[in-house]
């Protein structure tokens, strides 16, 4: 090792110190520092406190960085009065995720806090609902990111509450469009306070001057060869009456000129490179039957990269239930990625849900290493490749089925039974979809991900003392 390299210790338990060195292996051969396993008298890793380990640590003089397995308990400041030229920290919860643990901790991971996008989360059929339904659906929206609530009507059907809707969502600070065409509908939506209207083209854009607030502008024919030349002439109406406006050449769902819309949207942007434009991403997120995290990603792309200011999306469709979420994630995304130029990877991981970004694996051999440290009945589950593997002081077992694997197992007392049967479960999935499995944590789902309490740490309260 060179003299420059510097030494970074890792604390572990008996049981888990050689897949400790095994994932250490590569990054010491690499050169990127020298790795120092500190080996402690106690076979379970997670069972350390440092309370226990500053009687017990002992550390090479020029050791730089302590990095402590992830679940050990305490206050980290009293090791870093007993090292004070130590930088002490814990690790992340999996060992397998220490690689990029190391290769991030240099950097510094974006806020991600900026973003140019607003986000119009419209509320369908809202004239079939009651003040109070629209005033929770809308506040669940803003909680997931919507600047704007947009009220859809439903053509040729009353709206009685419509002006209740409306002020309920304005008296609790909520910006309000109103997407219909019916003429007294946003007449009235106007009075109660809404502030933008979806949509005008050539025929009704008198009304909204006489209203006088925002208007999104349509082509009178987005199918028509002229449709550039409709709604740039409505545009320049509007912008000589005064009336402040955005631009939208309609996106249309696949099969229907998709392709072509979205040349209208680059078309236009050429035309006015400084007029805002909204683009509707709910016609391909509710019409396409995939989860809608995906085309979102690349919708929002698309709007940072030619600089379209705002979306309307919906979320009626249970595959697209979360695209306001999504989007709100996604603009802050790409308006760092572009901004940067840089890829949008390695940014958190919170819209990788249906498969991990990378799933990696021990190793047969590894674990039948590990299995020969353990000294109790307790079973530990791996996945490897198509297999799951369980294995305790007296047994090593792996298969494909779940339930035979189980039966091969012995396991006759009913809570232990059911703690290995939701083990296996969560095991399958891993397998099924591309998940990274670790025993005792759920998988990962990206920002759905809900957090499970560990079966340690339901047993905590019969915990045995700490063993030496």
């Amino acid at each position: 090792m060179s003299a420059g390299i510097s030494k970074i210790a890792f604390v572990t338990g008996k049981l888990a110190a050689p897949a400790l060195h095994a994932v250490l292996a590569p990054l010491a051969k690499a050169g990127q520092f020298e790795p120092i396993v500190l080996v402690q008298k106690i076979s379970v890793a997670a069972l350390m406190t440092v309370d226990w380990l500053r009687s017990r640590l002992e550390l090479p003089a020029d050791v730089s960085r302590l990095i402590l397995p992830g679940n050990v308990r305490g206050d980290l400041t009293r090791l870093e009065a007993d090292f004070p030229h130590v930088l002490v920290e814990r690790g992340p919860l999996d060992l397998l995720d220490l690689p990029a643990h190391l290769g991030g901790a240099s950097r510094e991971r974006p806020a991600l806090d900026r973003y140019d996008i607003e986000i119009l989360s419209e509320i369908n059929h809202a004239n079939r609902l009651s003040s109070e339904e629209v005033f929770e659906l809308a506040r669940h929206l803003r909680r997931d990111g919507a600047d704007m609530i947009d009220l859809g009507s439903t053509p040729s059907e009353d709206w009685p509450a419509l002006e209740s809707t409306v002020a309920t969502l304005t008296a609790d600070g909520m910006r309000v469009s109103i997407d219909s065409f019916d003429s007294d509908q946003v007449a009235r939506a106007v009075r109660a306070g809404a502030s933008l209207i979806l949509s005008v083209h050539s025929s009704n854009w008198r009304q909204a001057v006489d209203l006088g607030v925002e208007v999104v502008v349509i082509p009178d024919d987005p199918h028509s060869p002229n449709w550039l030349e409709q709604i740039l002439r409505t545009s320049d109406r509007l912008a000589e009456a005064g009336c402040r406006h955005r631009l939208d050449p309609v996106l249309e769902p696949i099969g229907f000129g998709f392709g072509r819309s979205l040349g209208r949207y680059h078309q236009l942007r050429e035309a006015r490179p400084g007029v805002p434009m909204l683009m509707g991403v709910g016609n391909l997120t509710e019409l396409t039957e995939v989860d809608s995290v995906g085309i979102n990603a690349m919708l929002i792309a698309i709007c940072q990269e030619l600089r379209i200011e705002s979306v309307l999306t919906t979320q009626v469709i249970n595959y697209a239930r979360s695209s306001t979420k999504e989007i709100d994630l996604l603009r802050r995304i790409m308006a760092w990625s572009i901004e940067h130029q840089r890829l949008p990877k390695h940014l958190g991981g919170a819209l990788a849900m249906l498969r991990d970004p990378r799933v990696v694996s021990m190793g047969h051999p590894l674990l039948e290493k590990m299995q020969q440290e353990v000294r109790d009945p307790n079973f530990r589950i791996f996945v490897e490749g198509e297999e799951i593997v369980a294995f305790n002081s007296n047994l090593f077992e792996k298969g494909t089925d779940p339930f035979l694997l189980f039966e091969k197992l012995g396991v006759e007392e009913p809570s232990h039974a059911f703690y290995l049967g939701w083990e296996m479960m969560k095991a399958s999935l891993a397998i099924q979809l591309g998940k990274q499995y670790v025993q005792d944590r759920s998988l990962r789902w990206g920002y759905l991900t809900r957090e499970e309490i560990s079966h340690r740490d339901r047993t905590s309260d019969a915990r045995p003392p700490i063993p030496e």
